[in-house]
């Protein structure tokens, strides 16, 4: 799928990259975009990809709400603008497959929380990632509130949306908001060669991996165990076991179908 402000590419290995691409603007979140991006979100799901990489094209990764656009909008404009950009970043933090966002420049406000809801974080070390919502006298309303205190802690959570100032991408990585902060020249080969890893893996397995801690977060640690438990079940008997086990014994890399 290509369109002017989206770019949804699948390649042969199962790693799909969805791009914003309206580096003019930062790539801000824009009414028609934001239904863009949420439809091919879709279309990744349904092919099966086995990663999902989330770019923005130019300098930045995404600069948020597109707040020109915004001001012209009316009030029942504006709260349909934020319910598409939670329908799309809430079906982000839905999709099965691994999702890694790569995060080349300034991610701020929804920006930040489409990164969220992704299951990996990589990003430039001289990047900006933030919840800069309250420097126009609002709050984060995709998602962040919830998600970022989650990942960081209600502390460091509370002051970078109180203060509204986003952290560097070196300062991203080590309180834990990123996974991984590079050299901007080797974030892409970086972030390649993390997507072509998990696209080895087991789909199944991931899935289940990913299933798990994120239910385990929100139950007692006796429910959890037990889930694990079942989901090991399901795993032992499934196909990709199968092959993970010849693979090992023939001393070869394992051919995964996600069975």
């Amino acid at each position: 799928m290509t369109s002017d402000e989206v770019l949804l590419e699948l390649s042969e290995g199962g790693i799909a990259q969805l791009t914003m691409n309206r580096p003019q603007r930062m790539n801000a979140l824009g009414f028609d975009m934001t239904l863009k991006l949420s439809a091919a979100l879709q279309q990744v799901i349904a092919a099966k990809a086995r990663v999902l990489m989330v770019r923005g094209a130019g300098r930045g990764f995404c600069a948020g709400a597109d707040l020109k656009e915004r001001r012209e909008m009316s009030a029942e404009r504006r709260a349909a603008h934020n319910v598409a950009i939670n329908r799309f970043v809430d079906a982000l933090a839905r999709a099965p497959m691994p999702t890694i966002a790569v995060i080349n420049g300034a991610a701020l406000g929804g920006g930040c929380e489409i990164a969220l809801a992704c299951d990996l974080r990589l990003i430039a070390e001289d990047a900006q990632i933030g919840l800069t919502e309250s420097r126009i006298g609002v709050m984060p309303g995709a998602g962040g509130t919830q998600r970022l205190p989650r990942l960081i802690g209600a502390a460091r959570a509370l002051e970078m949306m109180m203060t509204g100032e986003p952290v560097s991408g070196s300062r991203a990585a080590a309180i834990g908001l990123a996974n991984r902060a590079a050299p901007a020249a080797e974030l892409d080969a970086f972030a390649m060669d993390m997507a072509r890893s998990l696209a080895a893996r087991s789909p199944l397995g991931l899935r289940k991996i990913k299933t798990l801690v994120y239910q385990g977060l929100e139950v007692p640690i006796e429910d959890g165990l037990r889930l694990e438990r079942e989901s090991l079940k399901e795993l032992l008997c499934s196909a990709d076991y199968v092959e993970g086990l010849a693979a090992f014994a023939e001393h070869r890399a394992p051919r995964f179908t996600g069975t």
